[in-house]
């Protein structure tokens, strides 16, 4: 992933304004970087920023080197994390300064590609480019994968440098890498890069439907009010090249009119399985007897065909304009009152309704859905030789709570995985066999890489695949949630956190406490025995 960020470069050489770009790379493979290309350039210089030390050319068992815009390190180091400076030079003694801020990421066991080696996708069609590859001559893909297992079938034409995906599909989506190989001086480099590509379905029309006004319709008016008369049509499935919707009077087009009272006015929008819609509304400022003989037709046109309906025009009857009735409003009012009262009292306690509503009728779950686990922990782990309160609130009190009292079923990570089981296929195997996902957010979590592979699994999950739900639990303080990933603060935004307070440390083993009833109300429903088991 590429980052831009202004700052300001200071040195006993230069003092230049300057953009920042960060590259990531896997520790053990290649890295090639190229300062941006800029208009007549008399030279290029390298520099270790910290230091304003220059990166000379290559020479003999050099392992990092540059030439002109290229950076190299071969291989990449982990200690090879940090700032690099390249300064373009001008022949009008002017110098324009970029910063490179290069992470280096070490490789791990079980895990097929670090979360932080991605690139944004820029296609959508079906053609997916390998990230960087240019930077790298004579360099030789050997091999693509899609989430992280090998890409094959006839659907794929491979070509040099990218891919293409012949009609891709909603299940296409996923995280797309390719590896290749680097010969440099006879020197064998591997390189990974991967990006991710989310499918973009082509327009096609629909034939047209209006949705509103209906065919043959009457619409009551007074003399001299204002009329708006709305015309709604379904186009097709993505915006359309051709779509329009438009009023005729009397088979004769408004704009060809020339009535400075009646007005268009159009807009459109996608609505579910991105179906494209137009909506276009007459206004008519002032009605007139002559409005009343007249056929208003609304036309929707796309590739495909067109579609008419025809409304008219009539007054409304007298015995119809009366006084407002005192006893309607009243009721109008008590009603209003009720429902608000009702939404209420429903937001402050729906948590006690639902799990009353459980405890009285005890619904069945859902059956035969393939899982074990009511829940999957992630957490994070600490190197402290003491425990710390989020390990013993994991492994003392959650399960005592809803496997003992509630009678569900975790899966957490030091209990139930075993030793010797593959941890990266352990971890993907046991999220795929829970119905919930509880993630505990401190900041420890939030600060530390270690576990990008855990949490990335499982966002992958709850966000992409949309086949299981987030419980929140926030066990410190967060703040304004900046520092989480974007993925994160979607899940927040859409239903918050359960948050654990001091308070609830006085009587932790409380499963009627309020943190506990919110917990409890987002787990699934539990089998007609937990009932049972736990009543007695």
């Amino acid at each position: 992933m590429m980052r831009y960020v202004h700052l300001i470069f200071l040195s006993p050489f230069l003092s230049v304004s300057m953009t920042s770009e960060t590259f990531d790379a896997m520790e053990g493979e290649a890295l090639v970087i190229k300062c941006p290309r800029w208009n007549s350039p008399l030279k290029v210089t390298w520099y270790h920023t910290n230091t304003n030390k220059i990166i000379p050319a290559e020479e003999e068992g050099s392992r990092i080197f540059s030439l002109e815009r290229f950076l190299w390190f071969l291989p990449s180091s982990r200690e090879d994390a940090g700032n690099y400076t390249c300064v373009i030079h001008f022949s009008n003694n002017r110098t324009k300064s970029f910063n490179m801020n290069v992470q280096v990421h070490p490789y791990k066991p079980g895990v097929c590609f670090p979360s932080q080696i991605r690139y944004p996708n820029d296609t959508g069609r079906g053609k997916i480019v390998c990230p960087t590859i240019d930077n790298y001559k004579n360099a030789t893909i050997i091999q693509w994968y899609k989430d992280c297992k090998p890409l094959q079938g006839q659907r794929y034409f491979k070509n040099d440098k990218y891919i293409f995906i012949a009609n891709p599909r909603k299940e296409d989506d996923g995280y797309y890498t390719c590896q290749f190989t680097y010969i440099h001086k006879g020197n064998v480099f591997n390189v990974s890069a991967t990006r991710i590509f989310i499918s973009k379905e082509k327009h096609s029309p629909l034939p047209p439907q209006i949705l509103f006004p209906k065919d043959k319709g009457v619409i009551e008016v007074e003399l001299g009010a204002t009329l708006s008369l709305k015309c709604q049509a379904r186009l097709g499935i993505k915006k359309q090249a051709l779509a329009s919707v438009t009023w005729d009077v009397d088979n004769i087009p408004v704009k060809y009119l020339g009535l400075s009272r009646f007005h268009e006015k159009t807009h459109f929008f996608e609505g579910r399985q991105h179906e494209f819609y137009r909506e276009t509304a007459l206004l008519i400022t002032e009605i007139k007897k002559e409005d009343l003989q007249a056929n208003f037709t609304c036309v929707a046109v796309n590739e495909m065909q067109n579609t008419k309906v025809t409304v008219t025009l009539r007054l409304k009857a007298q015995y119809e304009v009366v006084l407002p009735n005192v006893l309607l409003i009243v009721g109008s009012l008590v009603l209003l009152v009720a429902i608000a009262v009702s939404v209420t009292l429903y937001q402050a306690f729906r948590v006690d309704i639902g799990l009353l509503y459980r405890e009285i009728f005890q619904p069945y779950p859902v059956k035969d859905d393939g899982k074990i686990y009511d829940a999957y922990v992630i957490y994070p782990k600490s190197h402290a030789n003491e425990a710390n309160f989020v390990e013993y609130f994991v492994y003392q009190i959650m399960p005592d709570i809803l496997e003992n009292k509630c009678g569900y079923k975790l899966c957490i990570y030091g209990r139930d995985i075993y030793p010797g089981e593959d941890t990266a296929s352990a971890i993907e195997k046991r999220m795929q066999k829970s119905r919930r996902l509880i993630i505990l957010l401190t900041n420890q979590l939030i600060n530390c890489k270690e576990y990008a592979y855990d949490q990335h699994i499982a966002l992958y999950n709850a966000l992409i695949q949309n086949d299981i739900k987030v419980i929140l639990l926030e066990m410190e303080t967060i703040g304004t949630y900046e520092k989480l990933p974007e993925s994160l603060r979607f899940i927040i935004k859409q239903q918050g956190t359960v948050k654990w307070k001091e308070q609830h440390t006085v009587h932790p083993q409380s499963s009627n406490s309020k943190f506990w009833k919110q917990v409890r109300y987002h787990m699934p429903l539990r089998p007609k025995s937990s009932y049972s088991a736990n009543a007695r």
